[in-house]
């Protein structure tokens, strides 16, 4: 097994993606002929560049770091041998891109106010506006009231709670795909972070406590948050089931609008109905946009039991309103 470096990794995303994908590619879904018994997981490295029209030395230099600059047709060339899907290849391309222009670092956007009226318009679904780190920025009542164990515990970045918080294996009834489907969102969308400062520290300080987490995350799975179903067990209305849509912001690329609907006639709408009355009682909210600072222990929650999501303030500095 490989030594873990925390963090992003090591300073070579590309070439660890690509040998992890070769990997956990087995050769007959990359098309590739019986040969017998092989020494090690997946492709080879020969069968990887043969089927990529490239030479075997330069594929092992791609992976070892020491090239960095493929063209579009040799990542797309890759993609294709190696078998990846549409959010796989978009993620390769991502990464070779990233490494040929200056380091992208995430941005502090404050979430727009349009957007959050579009948000609050959603009356009778949970809503949440999240960053591309799965930070909550913003939720509209029924989203707080759904999430409400996980912010009134001072958490806010989705993937923080699923590993390290252990009401979450409760909150969720299908955990380990709720974990899978997190950290293959997480890398869709932080391809072009590289060094961000909150990013590095956030998978660092899971891979350190969670080795659940390390092993999922050196799988490089990538999918990006789009349209799943997914089971809740809530502390308050019991279980459901909630279908989620995820929207771009065009205006605001680190944002995404996550919007969650039960099927018409259901018990989970009815679940859903019943969330729908706590949730009414929650005040109206307006946030900055920011993401919310987790609480030191002994220190009191940023969300109390009973207020709605203020992210990065507690409703004592003025960020709820009646």
């Amino acid at each position: 097994m490989r030594a873990y470096r925390c963090g992003m990794d090591s300073g070579n995303p590309l070439g660890e993606f690509l040998r992890a994908r070769r990997e956990m590619t087995s050769p007959a879904r990359a098309g590739q002929p019986w040969s017998g018994r092989r020494r090690t997981p997946g492709l080879r490295r020969e069968e990887v560049a043969q089927s990529s029209g490239v030479s075997t030395d330069y594929y092992a230099r791609l992976e070892q770091g020491r090239e960095k600059h493929p063209s579009a047709q040799v990542v797309h060339a890759l993609a294709r041998a190696l078998g990846l899907n549409p959010d796989e290849t978009a993620h390769l391309h991502q990464l070779a891109r990233t490494a040929r222009r200056p380091v992208r670092r995430g941005g502090g956007v404050p979430v727009g106010p349009s957007l959050l009226r579009l948000m609050d318009g959603c009356l009778h679904t949970p809503a949440l506006i999240l960053d591309r780190r799965l930070d909550v920025l913003a939720g509209n009542r029924l989203g707080c009231a759904l999430f409400a164990g996980m912010l009134e515990a001072g958490e806010a970045n989705l993937v923080r709670f699923t590993f390290l918080n252990p009401a979450a294996r409760d909150f969720y009834p299908e955990w380990e795909r709720v974990a899978r489907s997190g950290l293959a969102a997480l890398r869709a969308g932080s391809g072009d972070l590289m060094n961000d400062a909150r990013l590095t520290e956030l998978v660092g300080e899971l891979s350190l406590k969670s080795p659940e987490f390390r092993d999922l995350w050196a799988r490089h799975d990538v999918r990006g948050k789009a349209h799943e179903a997914k089971s809740f067990n809530h502390h308050q209305v019991g279980e459901l089931t909630l279908t989620y849509d995820s929207f771009t912001v065009d205006s605001a690329t680190d944002q995404q609008l996550i919007v969650y609907q039960a099927e018409p006639g259901s018990a989970s709408q009815q679940a859903l109905a019943l969330l729908g009355t706590v949730a009414a009682d929650l005040p109206a909210r307006r946030r900055d946009g920011r993401p919310h600072r987790r609480t030191r222990t002994g220190d009191p929650p940023i969300l109390p039991p009973g207020t709605g999501l203020v992210a990065g303030r507690t409703p004592h500095q003025g960020g709820a309103r009646p």
